[in-house]
């Protein structure tokens, strides 16, 4: 039976839960300043922006996401701040754009939190999880764009273990393809639990050091239908044109594949002062309360200003 993907009304916005990983650690590095305008490039719940906002009383955030349920929470939180908050639908791949439409120059801080929100993963209409029944979406925006299952259907068997190697890092790619086009052919394919037995005859049941087998595969289809490495080049790209002289990027990333382009973003010197050598992981306490940030890293730098005496 062929389950119905989600709608709009089918995500409630007034139970979007999402806890930010490291804000503390966020603002320290940012020390927002009066009158700074600010960008949370994945609002979330809008935890980063009411930490930012707390922490100086006249900076100014815009916060962004593509996730209607995460907007309408952000704007539900960050309410009692009025026009010093600013809550818009958007992918972050496309922040110049929506700087210019609201008349936003230089920026002197961003932070761009690139995790799947807890919320998301939970909601079994999102289909991003293999915990739970539901449809093969996976859509961090479900108003718009190709779904998981629809993304199956268009690439052929190669073109679809070339997605589960280069961005689930899965060894046996070729195998799992080849398992998920023939449930897809049999009309064995309709939910996120049909999509995890076609992995698991192709690579068995056997969990490796508590890894469910599904996890690679369900993370290269999710970040492929939401093109996250791409959202994330574009953001990286525009950065040098977004941050002010002196202003602070910081960038959690949960796995290589981001904190790899992040990195090598950082390492420009001409552009960025790096304040974070090596990735910061969350605390220890923080893990403990909070699962989602054990695998958190968090690199910052500061825009370099170009006039500034002994800069080439």
């Amino acid at each position: 039976m062929t389950m119905p993907l989600p709608s709009y009304d089918d995500v409630t916005p007034t139970s979007f839960t999402h806890v930010s990983v490291m804000p503390v650690e966020v603002v320290k590095f940012m020390e927002p300043h009066s009158g700074g305008i600010y960008l949370d490039a994945t609002a979330g719940g809008g935890g980063h922006s009411r930490a930012i906002l707390e922490a100086c009383p006249t900076a100014r955030v815009v916060a962004l996401d593509r996730d209607p349920a995460a907007v309408a929470a952000a704007a539900a939180n960050l309410a009692d701040f009025g026009e010093r908050a600013r809550v818009v639908h958007a992918d972050f791949g496309d922040v110049e754009g929506v700087l210019l439409e609201h008349g936003i120059g230089a920026l002197d801080g961003l932070v761009a939190d690139l995790g799947v929100s807890s919320q998301q993963l939970s909601d079994a209409l999102r289909g991003m999880s293999f915990r739970c029944e539901g449809p093969l979406d996976m859509r961090m925006d479900p108003t718009r764009g190709e779904t998981a299952r629809a993304l199956i259907e268009r690439l052929d068997s190669d073109e679809l273990a070339n997605v589960i190697y280069e961005l689930g890092e899965e060894r046996r790619s070729r195998r799992v393809a080849r398992c998920i086009k023939q449930a897809l052919a049999q009309g064995e394919l309709e939910t996120t639990l049909d999509l995890r037995r076609a992995v698991v005859r192709a690579v068995g049941p056997r969990r490796i050091g508590g890894i469910d087998p599904a996890t690679r595969t369900f993370q290269a289809l999710r970040m492929a239908v939401n093109a996250e490495l791409d959202q994330l080049g574009a953001l990286l790209s525009a950065l040098p044109r977004l941050i002010a002289p002196g202003g602070v990027a910081t960038i959690l990333s949960f796995h290589s594949l981001e904190d790899r382009l992040v990195k090598r973003a950082f390492l420009e010197r001409e552009l960025w002062q790096r304040l974070t050598p090596k990735p910061l992981a969350a605390s220890e306490a923080e893990q403990s309360s909070n699962p989602r940030a054990r695998s958190a890293k968090l690199r910052a730098a500061r825009r370099v200003d170009p006039n500034a005496e002994g800069v080439e």
